[in-house]
């Protein structure tokens, strides 16, 4: 006889039937939680928003959005290289991989991962 297998772990029952407005106000609610946390721990992150004189908390709805700088190539090749530099928020150490460009149009972009 075979077994059926056990419902996917991906499978969140509250999250895949949520309503859009419900979906929305998570969506929002873990936006500004990664916003509070790369302010609190990225010196880079922290002197964009700074400069652009806005904090986690100001994001009220998604509209506000465009009130948060952007992170460009160039931000990374500059910020990020060697060694996570300024961008990263987590010591180095627990970056056990990254990514890195030949670097053939510039400096190297590196992109590491927790």
């Amino acid at each position: 006889m075979l077994k059926m297998a056990a419902e996917p772990k991906y499978w969140e029952p509250n999250i895949e039937t949520m309503s859009l407005e419900e979906m929305r106000k998570l969506q929002l609610k873990r936006l500004k939680a990664q916003l509070r946390y790369v302010y609190e721990r990225s010196p880079f992150y922290r002197r964009k928003f700074d400069e652009a004189k806005v904090k986690p908390d100001d994001l009220r709805t998604l509209e506000d959005l465009k009130k948060f700088p952007f992170t460009t190539k160039m931000d990374i090749r500059q910020y990020a290289y060697p060694h996570g530099g300024e961008i990263i928020c987590v010591p180095r150490s627990e970056c056990p991989y990254f990514h890195c460009t030949s670097g053939t149009t510039g400096k190297p972009t590196v992109m590491y991962y927790t």
